[in-house]
């Protein structure tokens, strides 16, 4: 039987690596912490600060501190919800706009790249197999279930 546990290790770090390379746009080095904030605002309908936060599992006060730095590069703004001014509500700059969709379409040419080595059935079955995993987890009580 497969060492689960290796197979896993294997993906996150190929996958970590992924992401490492997909992030210098126009010169500009992106964390890829800052490049799942960015997509998550980006996929976000007017998302408070808490929200991407909560979705993104990262403690407000570090969020925070992402958020600052996103600010000062000039990719993303907050300003404060007309509902409710406790809460801020984020969105992306022209430029962090910019931002998102080269690192949107850098990571598809990745995948594009790396499913280009596999058969169409044998592309469907990973991404099955992704979703049927996704909705285990979700449902799992022991870690890793998704904030939705």
């Amino acid at each position: 039987m497969e060492n689960k546990r290796e197979l896993f290790q294997v993906l996150t770090r190929r996958f970590g690596l992924l992401n490492k390379n997909c992030c210098t746009i126009g010169g500009i080095d992106i964390s890829a912490v800052h490049s799942h904030i960015l997509y998550e605002i980006d996929k976000q309908h007017e998302p408070t600060m808490q929200q991407i936060a909560e979705l993104l599992a990262i403690d407000v006060t570090t969020f925070s501190r992402q958020i600052q730095t996103l600010i000062k590069m000039g990719l993303v703004t907050k300003s404060p919800s007309l509902d409710d001014k406790r809460y801020y509500i984020l969105s992306l700059t022209t430029q962090g706009k910019f931002m998102a969709t080269a690192i949107e379409t850098s990571m598809n040419n990745y995948l594009d790249e790396i499913f280009s080595h596999m058969n169409e059935f044998e592309q469907e079955t990973v991404l099955r197999s992704i979703k049927l995993l996704n909705n285990a987890m979700a449902k799992s009580s022991v870690c890793c279930t998704p904030i939705i």
